[in-house]
């Protein structure tokens, strides 16, 4: 929407805007000063500031952003926060280990689960509607923070936003406009509200932007390792007809985000330069909901943005509507009525005015404080600082895990085995952070003793790359993390340090793998002195060889229990099917790399190349020669019935299915517009569909008790309803049957 209801739009600034549009008018304006912020040097002054922040002003803009943050709450609450699939992650008796702030915090059971989600609900639309507007914000934002609070591996810096937003609103007079409270009460309908609530929303948008932007001055961004991928995807063809892969990834993705994050926020200040803010801004969150599955995030951010213009606009802009309309449309008359929340010059300013204005000052001091906080909150550090969410930190680090392996000692009898990563958890964020690893394993050791062992020993050998680095270890796989100490407010001893000084072999990186073909791929590998890296390497990898890169290795073959010494330069291979163990022996951290072929996939794609040409020669009539019955299917194509026929030749039953899901991909890539959308609200209205009805089914359960388990089962199972299956979920099982994930 095109907010153009003036000739310019004078930002009220952050600490001012106006009671009426002509009190704003550019030829009332007297000095530089109050013509770019609303306010003159004078106001600095306590007194003034207190009766600056409390101005009456307009509350038409607050009250379309308090509907429209309402609505996209409601919204995220049966998708990204999890309502439609909330049994599955609190399934009663289920043995989980779970990640909340503090560890006295449990969930409830499941049934109450969906209750306090259907608060959470009941919260969202009472703030969209304005009805009991308070009540409905203290409903949101008490079950809003328990979730958040519950579960660390969910938390995201919009996640985060969307609670600090909602505990501002609780504190604003944001149902005086377009709100069911204003036609209960005509005391709040169209009332005034102090300038601090649009002070401190525009102050935390402002925030988001710029921190973001400074942090991404960090070296990794700048050189354009952070989101190295994003530069493949369809969204940025258009730059492709112009600009190089490469330049596209380091001006467009790395530079457009940094200098976008930096400026937007000035840029929405001022008048001058804020249509050119709408514009890029729009743009930007437009692309982040396709690049990116960061739920209601982007509109929630393209909501914002209406906060910084004239507080009045949506009079202006509903105005232009048909008369007709203006019933059922926000009203654009009369004026806003005289409020006790506001200062006016009869009576002064009191002491309530004066706290909000200390609480705003505090307020928004804390914001720009904390990220910037990880000193104190130092046990939550990793390679990166702090608890992810309130950093603004937004996807300046990308992570790849190589080799994650648990390994357990029964402390009574000495017996070793190991786990399969990710045991007893849905999550797999615990490898990157101390916090969480601490708290896995001591969940570990809670729930071995089930399967007769006995006060475990816990050890972790994780291996991540972070933004095209080396594979290393994060954690020390020496120690027993059971028994580790860890404090929030203290260094992690057990971290391992990142290997930066190693960050220039990135480029190195990109020359090595030029010279390698298309079947061939490469892992570099970086350790620590008296540590070892125990590998298994895959009969699948008919061809591989580790060569060392930097300091000196021993490579210990275990079946043939023979040692091998490497120098820097020197490679050997390395039998498929078997274990070996790479030990650096060198002073200084050892760099290497393992250099492979999956050759069974490689064999694989050659009869698929031989089948396509075979198949391509009988239909155009170049083959005479009958074919044999195991490939007559490439005639006459697989049906149901030949799914199972051990005639057809396995090979030509897997090429023919991934033709036959090819054509599929194709089909959906080339959907029109409308087809396109019918299956996205298709998939949405399943999900919503799930989400309340599992949520009534708890509700009743919570009601009158639970119904005998086949009536149960039949609610279940009608909740659990899909659509038919589609292309997008035959799409992922061609990529786990086929192995590519580009098909």
């Amino acid at each position: 929407v095109t907010l153009t209801v003036r000739a310019a739009f004078p930002l009220p600034a952050l600490t001012a805007v106006s009671v009426s549009s002509a009190t704003l008018a550019p030829s009332e304006q007297t000095s530089t000063v109050k013509r770019l912020f609303g306010f003159e040097k004078e106001d600095i002054s306590w007194h003034r500031l207190v009766c600056l922040l409390n101005r009456p002003t307009d509350p038409a803009s607050l009250g379309i952003f308090r509907f429209l943050f309402g609505m996209l709450m409601a919204l995220d609450i049966t998708q990204e926060r999890g309502l439609s699939h909330l049994d599955y992650k609190y399934l009663d008796g289920a043995p989980v280990c779970r990640f909340p702030l503090f560890n006295f915090l449990k969930p409830l059971p499941m049934d109450w689960m969906f209750f306090v989600y259907f608060v959470m609900f009941l919260g969202a639309v009472g703030i969209m509607l304005g009805c009991f507007y308070r009540l409905a914000c203290l409903m949101f934002i008490s079950t809003y923070w328990y979730v958040f609070f519950l579960d660390k591996t969910t938390w995201n810096n919009h996640s985060y936003l969307y609670g600090l937003i909602g505990f501002q609103l609780t504190l604003m007079d944001a149902n005086r406009y377009w709100s069911l409270d204003g036609l209960r009460n005509p005391r709040k309908r169209n009332a005034h509200v102090p300038l601090w609530n649009y002070t401190m929303l525009r102050t935390q948008i402002f925030i988001v932007y710029f921190i973001a932007g400074v942090k991404k001055l960090d070296a990794d961004w700048v050189e354009g390792y952070s989101m190295k991928y994003l530069a493949h995807h369809w969204l940025f063809e258009p730059f492709k007809l112009i600009l190089p892969v490469e330049f596209i990834n380091l001006m467009v993705v790395h530079g457009g985000g940094l200098i976008l994050d930096l400026t937007a926020g000035y840029l929405l200040f001022f008048d001058a330069t804020r249509p050119v803010a709408f514009f890029f801004v729009s743009y930007f969150h437009c692309m982040n909901s396709q690049l990116f599955s960061i739920g209601m995030f982007s509109y929630t951010m393209l909501a914002t943005s209406p906060l910084f213009c004239y507080p009045d606009w949506p009079r202006c802009f509903f105005g232009r509507f048909p008369e007709f309309l203006q019933p059922i449309l926000p009203f654009i008359s009369p004026p806003p009525i005289p409020s006790s929340s506001c200062v006016y010059p009869n009576p002064p300013s009191g002491f309530k005015h004066k706290f909000r204005a200390i609480f705003t000052i505090l307020y928004i001091m804390e914001q720009f404080f904390l990220p910037y906080s990880h000193f104190i909150t130092q046990g939550y550090n990793n390679w990166t600082n702090g608890l992810y969410g309130y950093s603004w930190d937004m996807m300046v680090h990308s992570r790849s895990h190589q080799h994650v392996k648990i390994t357990y000692t029964d402390g009574v009898t000495g017996d070793v085995g190991y786990l399969n990563p990710g045991v007893f958890t849905q999550s797999r964020r615990w490898k990157d952070h101390g916090d969480m690893l601490k708290q896995y394993a001591t969940c570990l050791s809670e729930n071995l003793p089930r399967f007769n062992i006995s006060d475990p020993e816990i050890y972790f050998d994780i291996w991540v790359s972070i933004n095209d680095r080396f594979q290393q270890r994060i954690f020390d796989p020496r120690v027993d993390i059971v028994k580790a100490d860890w404090s929030p407010f203290q260094t992690n001893s057990w971290l391992m340090p990142l290997l930066v000084d190693l960050s220039p072999w990135r480029t190195k990186f990109e020359a090595i793998e030029g010279t390698l073909d298309n079947q061939t791929e490469v892992v570099f590998i970086a350790d620590f002195p008296g540590l070892y890296l125990e590998n298994y390497v895959s009969e699948d990898l008919g061809n591989t060889s580790v060569q060392v890169l930097v300091g000196q290795v021993n490579v210990e073959m275990m079946d043939e229990k023979k040692n091998y010494s490497l120098q820097p330069g020197e490679k050997m291979q390395i039998p498929a099917g078997a274990y070996h163990k790479v030990y650096t022996v060198s002073e200084g951290p050892s760099c290497y790399m393992y250099i492979y072929v999956n050759t069974t996939e490689a064999e694989l794609q050659k009869n698929f190349t031989k089948l396509s040409e075979l198949q391509e020669k009988v239909r155009n009539g170049t083959e005479t020669e009958p074919l044999p019955p195991e490939l007559q299917p490439l005639i006459t194509g697989l049906d149901d019935q030949d799914s199972d026929n051990s005639v057809i030749d396995p090979v030509v039953r897997l090429f023919l299915k991934r033709q036959e899901r090819m054509q599929e991909v194709k089909k959906r890539r080339e959907a029109s517009l409308i087809e396109r959308f019918q299956r996205f609200a298709s998939k949405k209205y399943y999900s919503i569909r799930r989400g309340f009805l599992m949520t009534a089914i708890a509700l009743r359960n919570l009601a009158v008790g639970l119904p005998p388990l086949e009536q149960l089962t039949r609610e279940v199972a009608y909740a659990n309803m899909k659509e038919p299956e589609t292309e997008t979920s035959q799409d992922e099982h061609l990529k786990d049957e086929v192995g590519h994930g580009e098909l």
